[in-house]
């Protein structure tokens, strides 16, 4: 199997959001900067000593800037693969359609993101190994 991740929402205004996640619920807001295409981490959960989290079954997250030309900006979730083209296959053989080809994340592996059939844009994630 192949289980989530991680989750992903849109923001329009990066300080509104870290004040709002950071009071609302004492998550721990990072902001990545523009060499990260601005992009905020968002810690819900302690993490382990390997990175992810330590409490079975959670997940972080994070927070993306919305951009006038990106298609389906709205909350989803990512799920891990082993093989990111082999996925991207079994996901345009169910019907779903991937957008793009994948982006290498620095530090933490390739990404794309797709549509399933019902129309909600979810990603998947090839992590890269972890020591």
């Amino acid at each position: 199997m192949n289980p989530v991740v991680h989750f992903e929402m849109p923001f329009d205004d990066k300080a509104r959001l870290t004040r709002f996640y950071e009071q609302a619920f004492g998550w721990q807001m990072q902001p990545m900067g523009a060499d990260m295409g601005d992009y905020v981490l968002a810690t819900t959960t302690p993490n382990g000593s390997n990175g992810r989290p330590s409490e079975p079954g959670a997940i972080n997250g994070g927070f993306f800037p919305k951009k006038p030309d990106w298609p389906a900006q709205v909350p989803s979730v990512v799920i891990a693969v082993d093989d990111i083209k082999a996925a991207m296959g079994k996901v345009k053989a169910a019907g779903g359609e991937v957008l793009g080809e994948p982006m290498e994340i620095p530090g933490v592996g390739q990404y794309v993101s797709f549509m399933d059939s019902e129309g909600n844009r979810v990603s998947l994630l090839q992590p890269l190994p972890r020591g």
